[in-house]
């Protein structure tokens, strides 16, 4: 077994897990430094409606706008007391976001964000323990910072990006 504590970032918490020797993850999950969840992303239909739900239903704080076209997506992101929820909305022709919609028409979870203290130390572990990484050049992404997807195939079927703290 394998026991894992960490101070998490900027928090006086402590959370720690126990996995067994034979879980990939579990084996290497503190060597990649993860920290806190950044964000969980929302692929939606309507973007306009979307902030409207969250800003004057829920009384949410909601950004504006922004295009990010190297990933063909339009964010937004929706402050919460402790994480964000990020809106995606497709952009340009080959967005990732309109071909998942098409699958689900009403949107939804497309993927969760976690901070690593170390991206590239982070991308070589993972590739040495052949988890499945999409494109394993990080990107700028939209906090402006360098991201990674690892695919859901590597991660019990969930997208998971990993954003440099």
């Amino acid at each position: 077994m394998i026991r894992y504590t960490s101070k998490l970032f900027n928090s006086n918490s402590i959370r720690s897990f126990t996995t067994n020797n034979n879980s990939k993850i579990g084996q290497i999950i503190g060597s990649i430094g993860v920290g806190k969840l950044n964000h969980v992303a929302i692929a939606v239909p309507n973007l306009k409606e979307s902030m409207d739900l969250y800003r004057n239903v829920l009384g949410a704080d909601v950004s504006e706008p922004a295009d990010q076209i190297e990933h063909g997506v339009t964010t937004v992101f929706v402050g919460l007391e402790n994480t964000k929820i990020e809106l995606l909305y497709p952009l340009g022709d080959k967005s990732p976001i309109e071909k998942f919609l098409q699958k689900n028409p009403a949107g939804g979870i497309h993927h969760i964000c976690l901070e690593v203290d170390d991206i590239y130390k982070a991308v070589d572990t993972l590739l040495k323990e052949n988890v499945k990484i999409i494109d394993p050049k990080p990107k700028i992404g939209a906090h402006g910072k360098p991201v990674v997807f690892l695919h859901p195939k590597s991660m019990n079927g969930v997208l998971v990006e990993l954003e440099q703290k």
